[in-house]
């Protein structure tokens, strides 16, 4: 029951960070996006490029770099994102891209952690109704995402007409 409860607390804290903080969470869900492209793509030749320039830090793992890879654009749009989501109805609203980020980033992260963690979450039920349903939350955190980013465009038509 601890690992279940510990993959709540992951879960659900940054969902409040986000909340409360009122960081733009579609902006967050789509930066963990890109971190998984980077994963995919960059992350072996980064390793390569710290191992050839600093030999010394030949104790840096490959999924240690593949987490900040995953993790700083998200954990930086968020810092860059804090108290941009106006208005009661919007920052209610955030809170679906918010679910859907955090979820992501456990589903992204947990294969990357050391093997000590990885079977702390292999066992919980939790983890399983998360990684079974992990297309769903890519799909609707997707369009919930786009979606909020949609509606928080602004309207330009006003400022034309004092313009004139």
């Amino acid at each position: 029951m601890s690992h279940d409860l510990l993959l709540i607390i992951a879960i659900a804290a940054p969902i409040l960070a986000m909340v409360l903080l009122r960081v733009n969470a579609a902006m967050v869900f789509l930066s963990l996006c890109l971190g998984s492209v980077l994963v995919q793509t960059v992350a072996g030749q980064a390793n390569d490029m710290i191992k050839l320039f600093l030999p010394s830090a030949g104790n840096v793992s490959a999924s240690t770099v593949q987490l900040i890879l995953l993790l700083a654009p998200a954990a930086a749009t968020a810092v860059l994102t804090i108290l941009s989501v106006h208005g009661r109805l919007k920052v209610l609203l955030n809170i679906l891209p918010a679910a859907a980020a955090s979820m992501l980033a456990v589903l992204l992260a947990a294969p990357l952690v050391p093997p000590e963690l990885k079977q702390s979450f292999g066992a919980p039920e939790v983890w399983h109704v998360l990684s079974k349903s992990q297309a769903l939350i890519v799909g609707v955190g997707a369009i919930m995402s786009l979606s909020f980013l949609w509606t928080q465009r602004r309207n330009f038509s006003h400022q034309d007409k004092r313009r004139r």
